[in-house]
């Protein structure tokens, strides 16, 4: 699925903000619906370091009713949650009825750093497709809509943004020389994060592959996916999907609203280690 990527996908200013300027709107309507028809939400980032799933995550944040959303941000399991099978911990963490649980990395852990840094035995993240495969087709099951992002781009560009986050005294702490051995060993991870998109990509539960090189061709994408998805669960039920509203016409100089994420290279996540504490951030996250 990967190499089906166009890494060269871009919208200019002026197109981001005439498409974009619809579907903030649309999101948030769509949100209210789903809560009202108690359709409950899941929505999944991965992808490389630096790729920028955490902007990806502020964009929706920013535009969600917070009081309808919970963000986790996963990192490796405690020691207790060592002790019970391993999707215990992300079981504790399914939205109730209505709401959307917004995940920073996830179950998919197991099958690829896991996996690529020898964390689990290879019998044990062989059996782990099975088990997403099946944990994903029993929330589905139950009426859940599962939304996954997979942010994608170049080894070459991935080690830009590193280089441009070290240039910056303020964001040098950022890379670390694990995240230098992740870019060199990106072969690798291409081969694992390939067999995981196979053996993972159902109908139920479909991977969303986002052209990441440019963030506003990312947020666009990611913005139209999750609409196109929410829309698609409204109409499975036989209910009404919220009409479209025109938003107020801009002033011609005023600023793009989405522009005020942050614009730098989003900070790799810290290395994952067996035993490091899990956190999680409830309603908003930052890189």
């Amino acid at each position: 699925m990967l190499e089906k990527a166009d890494l060269s996908l871009k919208l200019n200013k002026a197109e981001y903000k005439a498409l974009a300027s619809t579907r903030q709107r649309r999101l948030s309507d769509l949100q209210k619906a789903c809560w009202r028809a108690e359709i409950p939400t899941i929505i999944v980032f991965d992808g490389w370091d630096a790729s920028g799933k955490g902007s990806s995550v502020q964009l929706l944040a920013r535009h969600l009713d917070p009081r309808g959303f919970t963000l986790y941000a996963i990192q490796a399991p405690r020691p207790h949650e060592q002790q019970v099978p391993w999707l215990w911990r992300f079981w504790q963490r399914i939205p109730a009825y209505g709401e959307i649980a917004i995940f920073d990395r996830s179950w998919y852990g197991r099958v690829l750093v896991e996996r690529v840094e020898g964390f689990t035995p290879e019998a044990l993240w062989r059996r782990a497709y099975r088990d997403i495969v099946n944990f994903e087709r029993l929330l589905t099951d139950d009426g859940f809509t599962i939304v996954k992002f997979f942010l994608h781009i170049s080894k070459a560009e991935q080690a830009r943004r590193f280089r441009q986050l070290e240039a910056d005294p303020l964001t040098s702490w950022y890379v670390q020389p694990e995240d230098w051995e992740h870019n060199a060993n990106y072969s690798t991870y291409v081969t694992a994060i390939e067999e995981m998109l196979e053996r993972t990509d159902t109908t139920w539960g479909p991977w969303t592959v986002v052209e990441a090189t440019d963030r506003r061709w990312t947020r666009y994408r990611i913005l139209s996916t999750l609409i196109t998805r929410l829309e698609a669960a409204l109409q499975a039920r036989g209910l009404p999907v919220p009409e479209a509203v025109a938003p107020p016409e801009a002033p011609e100089n005023a600023p793009e609203e989405f522009e005020a994420l942050p614009t730098e290279p989003e900070a790799p996540e810290p290395p994952t280690l067996p035993e490091t504490p899990e956190t999680e951030v409830r309603d908003a996250i930052e890189d």
